[in-house]
């Protein structure tokens, strides 16, 4: 059994292909699913040590994917991906068993970092670090009273004190990655 086996599911075939062949060309054996019972089938079978898993597949969330992965394999490290990163999924994703929690786009040393397996000499300094702009704070915080409206735009416009098509305008718009 490779000590290094990476379950990598997504439902973008072009991005699997690419990050796959990039992890492999690290040492990852790579095995690859484009759906959640894909990815579960294969996790029962391969026990992979490692995966990073979209947070938004086809017919499911890589959200509800995690506590699955993580009952197949409690010791399995999980990263998300999310191309809509937000702080409230992150701290959902972290709560329901990933290791790691990754807005794309993502470069593939970022994700063997998150894996815990990082670049000799890597270490993050302190000054890697930056505030959140003020916008993407807004961000965030639209995001948090979203979910806890489960998704109601009217419902979050009240709870902001926003008109419903200015929430609508910022909802379109897509953060600045910091």
């Amino acid at each position: 059994m490779s000590s290094r086996r990476l379950l990598l599911v997504d439902d973008d075939t072009a991005f699997l292909q690419v990050l796959s062949r990039a992890l492999e060309r690290r040492g990852f054996e790579v095995l690859t699913a484009e759906t959640a019972d894909e990815a579960l089938a294969t996790a029962r079978v391969a026990r992979p040590q490692f995966a990073v898993v979209d947070l938004k597949l086809q017919e499911s969330s890589g959200l509800d994917l995690v506590p699955q992965l993580a009952e197949i394999d409690p010791n399995m490290v999980i990263v998300v991906l999310t191309g809509y990163g937000s702080i409230t999924t992150a701290v959902t994703a972290i709560k329901r068993g990933a290791a790691n929690y990754l807005s794309k786009p993502v470069r593939v040393e970022e994700v063997i970092s998150a894996l815990g397996e990082p670049k000799p000499g890597a270490a993050p300094k302190e000054d890697d670090y930056s505030p959140m702009s003020v916008e993407r704070v807004e961000w965030e915080h639209i995001q948090k009273v979203l979910q806890e409206n489960d998704g109601n735009i009217s419902a979050t416009a009240r709870s902001l004190g926003m008109h419903r098509r200015t929430l609508q305008r910022k909802l379109a718009k897509k953060p600045r990655s910091e």
